[in-house]
């Protein structure tokens, strides 16, 4: 009697384990092919179907349960160029739209569970092939990560804190079971279409190169398992500042008929599947005047994230100013630019770096704060300033936010930013810039 005839399949995952013990056992002698309910869940079981045929399989490094979640390397020495044959030319900076232009070339590499990782490729960027079955285009199997090279006053290129924005990818891949990857490599690789593509890069202050890396997932199947081909892609994109004319205080209104992210679900990770939800809420606020949602949790309507952004409330404690944001709690994303900011903030306190005009008393939290606690800091004078941070933005300052029929209205400095943000904004620019020397600053070489 088979484990499922038995009823003792308690799980999954130990049904898969037990198909791992006889991985030898499976590709040394002919089976037959399941059938019925078996052959829908025996893709996910042995995680890439195909090496498991009505035969024996020859490779026995490569084939069922191969993949560990552990990551597996390709090599940027076997990167291939293919230059394309009818380059663009950067449009002028005063034109640029966010996310409208793209570069000549991309970076590809392809995934199985039989190969692990393939040739990385730079290519003429161009449409994708994928089977109509593919499955990201059935389950949302799609992660991805945003990040800047900026170029300095002397035409030196650099990327702005890669390593997080590769420690998170691996981190998200992981959480969707998309396969992990080693990310020393791929910064390399992701340098090399930089130096490719340098020319698209903007010499006019608050200008940069946005870089999108993302992963889908490409197996050709209609069932839920972890896909055992996927598709590794880079594309870049000439930005501007997102306020060219200066900066422009935005409303929030705070939502309490829908949330972004829940305990145990997937908010700290970057997945594609987290986006697409919010933007038929933030079409609905828009309609009623407010440029984001504010997302809010729990009866006690916690605050979390501003639109796709962190988010920070400056409060007047007494003599001291503090600066909060809610602390990562699985629900909120790890952002780079939050860290960041909070890294400054906290040299300043400690003594290892102070910043010119902020206060001497000044508290850094990370903690969890609601709606209430907003609007009695309004009430009573108490509340200093509020803004959103992200790597499109960096800081993004509010002016009011709509809550439960009212409007709570939040200080703004007379240029729309804060006393507080500032001043950190300043110190974060001019790192981007490489204005401010710092180890946040990498370098990109041929």
């Amino acid at each position: 009697m088979s484990v499922i005839e038995s009823g003792s399949l308690h799980s999954y995952n130990a049904v898969r384990e037990i198909f791992e013990q006889y991985n030898d056992f499976l590709i040394t002698f002919t089976i037959p092919a399941p059938s019925g309910m078996f052959a829908f869940i025996w893709p996910a079981l042995c995680y890439n179907y195909k090496a498991i045929p009505n035969g024996r399989n020859d490779r026995r490094s490569r084939g069922f349960a191969q993949y560990s979640g552990k990551p597996t390397r390709y090599f940027p020495e076997h990167l291939q160029f293919i230059q394309t044959e009818k380059p663009g030319t950067p449009p002028p900076s005063k034109s640029l739209v966010f996310g409208h232009t793209f570069t000549n070339h991309m970076l590809t590499i392809p995934w199985s569970s039989l190969e692990g990782w393939g040739t990385p490729k730079i290519e003429p960027y161009g449409p994708l092939s994928l089977e109509p079955s593919s499955t990201v285009l059935h389950y949302a199997q799609t992660i991805f990560e945003g990040m800047k090279a900026y170029r300095d006053e002397h035409g030196k290129v650099t990327l702005f804190r890669p390593d997080m924005n590769m420690k998170r990818m691996n981190s998200s891949a992981a959480r969707v079971s998309l396969p992990t990857f080693d990310s020393d490599a791929l910064l390399q690789l992701i340098k090399k279409l930089i130096h490719i593509e340098r020319d698209w890069i903007p010499r006019e202050p608050g200008h940069s190169l946005y870089i999108r890396p993302t992963m889908i997932g490409t197996q050709k199947f209609i069932g839920i398992a972890p896909p055992s081909e996927a598709l590794l892609f880079v594309i870049c994109s000439p930005v501007g500042p997102y306020y060219p004319d200066g900066f422009k205080p935005i409303a929030l209104y705070a939502t309490t008929e829908y949330i972004r992210a829940a305990p145990g679900g997937t908010g700290a990770y970057k997945l594609g599947a987290n986006y697409a939800p919010a933007v038929m809420p933030q079409k609905q606020v828009a309609k009623m005047g407010y440029a984001q949602n504010l997302w809010l949790h729990g009866p006690e309507h916690y605050l979390t994230e501003v639109g796709t952004m962190n988010m920070f409330v400056v409060l007047k404690k007494g003599d001291a100013i503090e600066l909060v944001t809610p602390p990562l709690d699985g629900m909120i994303l790890p952002g780079v630019t939050r860290d960041s900011l909070l890294s400054l903030a906290r040299d300043h306190v400690s003594g290892t770096y102070k910043i010119p005009k902020l206060p001497e008393h000044f508290i850094v939290s990370e903690r969890p704060i609601t709606m209430k606690e907003v609007q009695e800091a309004e009430a009573s004078g108490n509340l200093v300033e509020l803004f959103g941070s992200g790597t499109a933005a960096i800081i993004s300052p509010v002016n009011r936010i709509g809550y439960l029929g009212k409007d709570i209205h939040v200080p703004t400095g007379e240029d729309g930013m804060g006393p507080i943000s500032r001043p950190i904004w300043t110190e974060l620019v001019g790192r981007q810039m490489g204005t401010i020397p710092s180890d946040w600053s990498v370098p990109v070489t041929a």
